[in-house]
């Protein structure tokens, strides 16, 4: 089993891992993307009203423009290190044992798909970027993140927010939603606190010793945890929280 996440927005800085080596990278395939990406990045950092613009952030965020400056000198550090904000404190991806962090990998705009400890530098691209010339990324993603999804040897369980999503499915993949159930029994979306709960959700699948194989299975993962899921469609679950 595989556990796909969203990145965050918010980003650790530093590390102490060498430069970005796309070599040292998970799933090799996807390298001419990233090589284009990380280029197109580090270029567009020297226009910074125009990085602003395609980045969606203000003059307060440069910052964030001096990291994608920097992407082929700073320091890396593992994905799961490297993605900080909700879902990830929820994770606590420091404490999972080394094979439960080898179950989780991360579908990001800048390196498409990479395993939670892939060594990655700090940057921001966000899947509705639209760089210069290019266009949005579901067109640059889908036509090869698609079949290294699509190829994946395990059963996935797909934690990703919509946009991630967007640039290319997991064909036959567990989805999870999260809704919250009132007194009466009516229920309503769960928005930002959905991140929580997903975070938990991968914490949970990641450190179990069963190999679920179908939707079924992480069913019965979560349900044996004390979650309360239940099952949406095919291959859609359902985690019922209290309003």
């Amino acid at each position: 089993m595989l556990v796909v996440l969203p990145p965050s927005e918010t980003k650790a800085a530093g590390g102490r891992g060498k430069p970005l080596d796309l070599g040292a990278l998970s799933f090799p395939a996807l390298n001419p993307v990233r090589a284009e990406l990380v280029d197109a990045l580090v270029a567009l950092a020297d226009d910074v009203p125009a990085a602003r613009a395609a980045l969606g952030v203000s003059e307060r965020q440069d910052d964030e423009i001096e990291r994608d400056a920097a992407l082929r000198t700073s320091r890396t550090t593992p994905a799961l290190s490297r993605y900080t904000g909700v879902l990830y404190d929820a994770l606590d991806a420091r404490s999972l044992t080394t094979g439960a962090r080898r179950r989780i990998a991360v579908c990001s705009a800048l390196f498409g798909l990479v395993m939670g400890t892939d060594p990655i530098p700090a940057y921001r691209l966000s899947a509705d970027s639209t760089l210069p010339g290019r266009g949005g990324l579901r067109t640059v993603w889908r036509p090869v993140l698609g079949p290294v999804l699509a190829g994946l040897d395990e059963h996935v369980v797909d934690l990703r927010s919509g946009g991630y999503m967007a640039l290319a499915p997991a064909p036959g993949a567990t989805t999870l939603d999260v809704v919250s159930e009132a007194d009466d029994g009516s229920r309503s979306t769960v928005s930002h606190a959905n991140k929580s709960f997903k975070g938990r959700a991968a914490r949970l699948l990641a450190s179990t010793r069963r190999r679920p194989k179908d939707t079924g299975g992480v069913l019965a993962v979560l349900a044996d945890a004390g979650l309360r899921v239940e099952q949406a469609g095919e291959t859609s679950l359902l985690l019922v929280v209290p309003r």
